[in-house]
């Protein structure tokens, strides 16, 4: 468990969760041409009892979906149940498409149930995908154990990918506008930049 993460006491007896020391956010769906969305709702939902702010897509939605709704609202994490096959060449895809578009940072879990063979698992870890979780790890972990997991892994400082400037920014870069909302949110932002934000804002009023 990292240190940066501190337990407290569920509601329910004999359940540890654990709370991110920074804002952690992610993004869930289940894949492209699946509409088995209970398990993933059941996640989101931990997820949310944990201190992860959810931004769900619901189901049936592709990569290119998800990535930009990840990319958009600046997750640390994404979250995918895909119980249709075709999963190695969907989340294959999607780590191309993330570090394609700059967001190699953002970490991809997974989950299918018997759908995801071990030898399919191996494969994707070795390929970028931070976990994909086996009926084996439910039964081992637990889901508040698979959520503790997730949430470790995404709880990172998203100021550190803060822009430093305006400059691409005022240049159309909607991936640098998110960092900077992000940045904005969590008060993380320099003053001066800060303040170039609030003189654009005034002159555009």
């Amino acid at each position: 468990m990292s240190a940066v993460i501190s337990s407290f006491r569920s509601p329910s007896p004999g359940v540890d969760q654990v709370r991110p020391r920074h804002k952690v956010r992610f993004v869930t769906a289940a894949s492209l041409f699946d509409g088995h969305d209970a398990s993933i709702n059941i996640m989101r939902r931990i997820l949310q009892a944990s201190g992860a702010e959810v931004i769900h897509l619901g189901h049936n939605r592709s990569v290119e979906d998800i990535v930009t709704a990840a990319l958009q609202e600046d997750a640390q994490g994404i979250a995918i149940s895909s119980y249709q096959g075709g999963h190695v060449e969907f989340f294959k895809y999607m780590i191309d498409l993330l570090r394609e578009r700059g967001g190699a940072n953002v970490k991809v879990f997974g989950g299918g149930g018997g759908v995801i063979v071990s030898e399919e698992i191996h494969e994707l870890h070795q390929y970028g995908v931070a976990r994909i979780f086996s009926p084996e790890d439910g039964q081992a972990m637990g889901l508040q154990g698979m959520i503790d997991h997730m949430v470790a892994v995404c709880d990172t400082d998203p100021a550190q990918y803060a822009p430093q400037s305006l400059d691409e920014v005022q240049a159309g870069n909607w991936r640098a506008l998110s960092r900077l909302i992000t940045a904005l949110e969590n008060q993380a932002i320099a003053p001066a930049l800060r303040q170039q934000v609030l003189d654009q804002a005034q002159a555009r009023a």
